[in-house]
């Protein structure tokens, strides 16, 4: 599956595309240059169960860790991915 990643103004994210429409999607920001804020996680109902979510906040933390980032899981599908991943601890804030 390929995870792309985007800006939009002030936001970027990580999404997946199925025939030219996003099925998933993760939407973060950058409030300070150490910070991101995961504001927004959305999986289409045709991925349901493929782990796709997990996958998109495994590729935001890919990121953060590029760009010596630490990440604010404000959607609360990010912050349960978060709590039940402790190798994932290292980049949150």
């Amino acid at each position: 599956m390929l995870i792309q990643h985007k800006a939009i103004g002030s936001k970027e994210m990580f999404y997946v595309e199925e025939d030219g429409k996003i099925v998933a999607e993760m939407v973060f920001n950058k409030p300070s240059p150490d910070r991101m804020v995961i504001e927004h996680t959305e999986v289409n109902e045709s991925l349901q169960g493929k782990k796709v979510g997990f996958q998109l906040v495994h590729r935001g933390v890919e990121y953060a860790r590029e760009h010596n980032l630490k990440i604010i899981p404000l959607c609360s599908f990010a912050g349960s991915v978060f709590k039940k991943t402790s190798e994932f601890g290292d980049v949150l804030a």
